[in-house]
């Protein structure tokens, strides 16, 4: 039967709320930091299997976002839309703020060795909401990440996929429990049902124990939000923003690791953002869905490890214009936002 690594928890007092986060480790020996991120609702638990495959050979740091897990939510600021808070965007659980926890995370977690301006930079893998997360902070802060590693990344907004149906589903569900009485809205939002059926929607693997498995891991962590605002506002930011945005401006070495059948993102989506990385190499399972650090651990493992420790990928070219969009399935929009990324690279 499955069971859960065990692992060191620690914690870091940051601006004005704590996270706590866990160290997955055998012994003190000098070893490379992999640092790793997890996804909406989630918690460190999510990315265990693959923590505890790599341990022996990493020094594997998992923390939970603000807001989830065991970790304090931001402290509430100005008041403003759930995505841009105040003025900017202060206290709000978005991509944004998400990206700042994460870049003062590294530095302290490494003494400050590790910052915009180092030399060397640490093993950074995110997985669904979490790739999105260490994409932009890729981006941003290139000198910090040595090497980017995305598992089943964002590469749609949710509401223009194939799958629009069921984006709109969430949309609904998500709106009406932040809107409802406290009592009522939590119970909604924490509900087995819900949470069932997400599983069994996400879940592609036919193997018994491993979906018994799943199931109990999302019964058990997927209501451990701090607060109702901590789901809305991460909901809100989850489905709008994705690594596509971002994809020209990563600079490193880049592996991504993608199902076939992903709802979260189409396989012509995957492609088409995978174009926009120079130094990339893909990994797709296509029989598997948006739960590859569950349903296939091991080979994940194997591949970051192979990853981390073989020469960098040759440079590939990437398209000088846009694709052209596809008027018959207008389900592209990401490639509109990447045009005032692309013309600011070009104008620099």
């Amino acid at each position: 039967m499955l069971e859960n690594p065990t692992a060191e928890r620690r914690s870091m007092r940051m601006d004005g709320y704590k996270v706590r986060y866990w160290f997955y480790d055998v012994d003190a020996r000098p070893k490379p930091l992999l640092v790793m991120v997890h996804g909406f609702r989630g918690d460190h638990h999510g990315l265990q299997l693959i923590a505890d495959a790599l341990r022996d050979r990493y020094h594997v740091v998992i923390p939970d976002l603000p807001g989830f897990g065991r970790s304090e939510p931001f402290p509430p600021e100005a008041e403003g839309t759930a995505e841009t808070g105040g003025a900017d965007g202060a206290g709000r659980h978005n991509v944004a703020n998400y990206v700042r926890f994460l870049r003062s995370f590294i530095q302290r977690l490494t003494d400050g060795a590790v910052n915009p301006e180092s030399d060397h930079g640490v093993a950074l893998l995110g997985h669904s909401f979490g790739s999105v997360v260490a994409a932009h902070l890729a981006a941003e802060s290139p000198a910090m990440v040595q090497r980017l590693i995305l598992v089943n990344p964002i590469s749609e907004p949710a509401l223009t996929s194939d799958r629009v149906w069921a984006s709109q589903v969430a949309d609904t569900y998500y709106s009406l429990g932040s809107k409802l009485p406290f009592g009522l809205g939590d119970k909604l939002l924490r509900s087995n049902t819900a949470t069932d059926i997400m599983s069994r929607e996400l879940t592609t693997t036919q193997d018994p124990e491993l979906r018994e498995y799943i199931v109990n891991q999302h019964r058990a962590y997927f209501g451990s939000y701090a607060e109702k605002r901590v789901i809305r506002e991460a909901y809100v930011s989850s489905i709008s923003r994705t690594v596509a945005e971002v994809a020209p401006l990563l600079t490193m070495p880049v592996l991504l690791i993608t199902g076939g059948r992903d709802p979260m993102g189409s396989p012509e989506s995957q492609r088409r953002m995978a174009a926009w990385i120079r130094r990339r190499r893909e990994e797709q399972l296509p029989d598997v869905g948006h739960l590859i650090h569950y349903e296939k651990a091991p080979e994940v493992a194997a591949w970051v490890d192979e990853f981390l420790t073989s020469p960098d990928p040759e440079p590939v070219e990437i398209h000088d214009e846009l694709p052209p969009l596809d008027t018959a399935k207008p389900n592209t929009s990401q490639l509109t936002q990447l045009l005032p990324v692309v013309k600011r690279r070009r104008e620099d």
